[in-house]
């Protein structure tokens, strides 16, 4: 019973894999599920068995990407440790995301794909959006442990991610500019770290 599942996970890799060359090497538009299936040596009909549509596919490889870096489920609020101590643990996988060659060049195919479709890009920022549910969790568990400020826990989970987004994301993405070197990115975590609980932490 176990082997068909390990063959359709090696398939769905393969998927992956192949979608992840062909977007890079041809951008959204240009890529088709044709071209993935192909690429991947399955059927066409195989890639739709996994994913119903290339929008589908495209966010099932961000949130590959995502997962890569971090997983969600050991991002929890733990009452016993530092509160700067967790934050700057978390904005460390972010920004491993953010400075990921692979998911720079996809976030530029987003970027690309959406521009002039607003119904896509309005639902590929709420698939990203649920990605990052975790910081609005471990935000919630802070204030009602009365870690945090009351406030709007989507706000101030946005607004703590835009900080490093502006300098170490967005720069790298619609201007090529270079990833920030190691010493930069440990400076700017705690920099946002800090902004962040001098505002919203209570003393």
């Amino acid at each position: 019973m176990s082997e068909p599942l390990r063959q359709t996970d090696r398939k769905r890799e393969a998927i992956l894999q192949a979608a992840i060359q062909e977007f890079r090497l041809n951008g959204f538009e240009a890529t088709s599920m044709d071209r993935i299936a192909a690429t991947a040596t399955v059927s066409k009909r195989t890639v739709y068995n996994h994913f119903p549509s290339k929008d589908d596919l495209f966010a099932a490889i961000l949130l590959k990407l995502w997962q890569s870096a971090v997983s969600q489920d050991d991002f929890r609020y733990q009452a016993d440790k530092d509160l700067r101590e967790q934050l700057e643990n978390f904005l460390s996988n972010k920004m491993r995301l953010m400075c990921d060659p692979n998911f720079i060049d996809l976030a530029r195919v987003a970027v690309a794909a959406t521009i002039h479709t607003p119904d896509r890009a309005r639902d590929m920022v709420e698939r990203m959006n649920k990605r990052e549910e975790g910081i609005f969790a471990w935000i919630k568990a802070a204030q009602a442990d009365g870690k945090l400020k009351v406030g709007d826990p989507g706000l101030m989970g946005d607004m703590l991610q835009s900080q490093l987004k502006a300098l170490a994301f967005w720069p790298q993405v619609a201007m090529g500019k270079a990833p920030l070197e190691a010493e930069q990115q440990k400076e700017l975590i705690k920099l946002t770290a800090g902004m962040f609980l001098r505002y919203y932490g209570v003393a």
